[in-house]
């Protein structure tokens, strides 16, 4: 789902007769406009050096950065025009609740304006410093592997699905149609194997930013991934999914930088042809973003203009139609969240861009998040955005705590076993 936004002669879209507003240009864009790729990395002058993070850190910030990438998402999550969320919000540089400034409510393309996050009938509706769906996912698996860290195993969905089907019951976020189908067939006793439980959706659901902490390899990081996302069982998704895993893992247990992590993993004979088209083509779009003599660079929109360029048009029948760059199916959502790890290189501020950009930005945000802050460390997370405005800090951080690789505060060992 996204809207298609139109940058000519200073119109918007269908409302050609509303002048778009000029957001002011963030310092980054101001940076290229004048000066080097030295003068870039200047303005992330607080981001802590990869060198000084420590690898239970790391472990802990792929998690906690997640959690704060999603919620900077709640208030503009599945809102697909990025001009409407400028002129709403400016920047997106702390946390709202869902549609705080437009209504309480955001406009999902085709399905029309409504509050996605409000609370299905089973609680109230989310509120600022809450989770999405997408936060709430990582939340749940996290919880599971804390109850079964005294005894470290494999990824079962055996033991998992029960505790889904009563977190389930409570759910306040966005229920996917993927997740109520899963549900049905569980009810229905269909075996409990991502095979029979899977749906056919390209949504990329990473739900995994708590894994680093529990095993010893990056296989079984990767294997446990997949049966995390049980409820999705399509070819380019479960990809996608796999790929910011292993990137993440060599980002916290190898000490790579997260673009050359990126172009590590895809570069390796086992990623797919699909894999290997989408990463280049995110690398050359961060490229063509920070050229300073280039056009897109001088877009006041230059973010959402990028990601959007990168995804064809998706008709779904409706009277709106979808790119796919802002929308969830991982042809666009692997790209998209490629360029803003790569472009900004730093939580905050990629965090930030993402959700200003709108669209389906929380399933962007769970690899974004989970990259950047296994990259940063818990250092990398302003405090405005850490414990007392994130309401899920203490709660996962009490969790993350009882991880294998972080008892001893050492960070653990890879010696292979479980």
């Amino acid at each position: 789902m996204t809207q298609c936004l139109l940058y000519s002669a200073g119109m918007h879209g269908a409302a050609a007769s509303t002048p778009v507003l000029k957001p002011r240009l963030p310092l980054m864009l101001l940076l290229l406009l004048l000066g080097t790729s030295a003068d870039l990395a200047a303005a992330t002058t607080d981001r802590p050096e990869r060198s000084a993070v420590t690898k239970e850190s790391a472990i802990k910030g792929a998690m906690m950065g997640s959690l704060v990438a999603d919620a900077l998402c709640l208030g503009t999550h599945y809102e697909y025009d990025a001009v409407k969320i400028q002129r709403f919000y400016g920047t997106l540089d702390r946390y709202y609740s869902p549609g705080e400034n437009t209504g309480g409510e955001t406009h999902g393309i085709g399905w029309g304006a409504r509050n996605f996050h409000g609370g299905n009938g089973k609680g109230p509706p989310k509120t600022k410093g809450e989770q999405t769906d997408y936060g709430d996912y990582n939340l749940l698996v996290l919880q599971h592997l804390a109850a079964t860290a005294e005894s470290p195993r494999p990824f079962s969905l055996a033991e998992f699905v029960p505790t889904w089907q009563r977190a389930m019951a409570g759910w306040r976020a966005w229920t996917c149609t993927m997740t109520r189908q899963a549900l049905q067939k569980a009810a229905q006793g269909y075996p409990l194997t991502t095979e029979s439980l899977g749906g056919a959706s390209n949504a990329m659901a990473v739900r995994g930013a708590g894994l680093f902490g529990y095993y010893h390899t990056e296989a079984q990081a990767v294997a446990a991934a997949r049966e995390a996302m049980f409820t999705h069982n399509e070819a380019t998704a479960v990809a996608g999914n796999a790929f910011f895993t292993r990137v993440t893992w060599r980002v916290i247990h190898a000490g790579l930088e997260p673009r050359q992590a990126i172009e590590e993993v895809a570069a390796e004979p086992t990623s797919s042809p699909f894999v290997k088209a989408k990463v280049a083509q995110a690398l050359a779009k961060v490229d063509e973003a920070m050229d300073p003599t280039s056009a897109l660079s001088r877009e006041a929109f230059v973010d959402d203009l990028a990601i959007t360029s990168m995804a064809r048009l998706w008709d779904v029948g409706k009277t709106e139609p979808i790119k796919v760059g802002k929308a969830s199916p991982t042809e666009g959502t692997l790209p998209a969240a490629i360029y803003f790890i790569c472009k900004y290189r730093d939580l905050a501020a990629a965090s930030q861009a993402n959700a200003e950009v709108g669209g389906d930005n929380a399933s962007r945000a769970a690899a974004i998040g989970m990259v950047l802050g296994a990259a940063q460390g818990l250092e990398g997370i302003p405090p405005h955005l850490g414990r007392g405005a994130l309401v899920e800090w203490d709660r996962a951080m009490a969790l993350l705590e009882k991880m294998p690789l972080l008892q001893g505060g050492g960070g653990g060992s890879s010696n292979g076993e479980l």
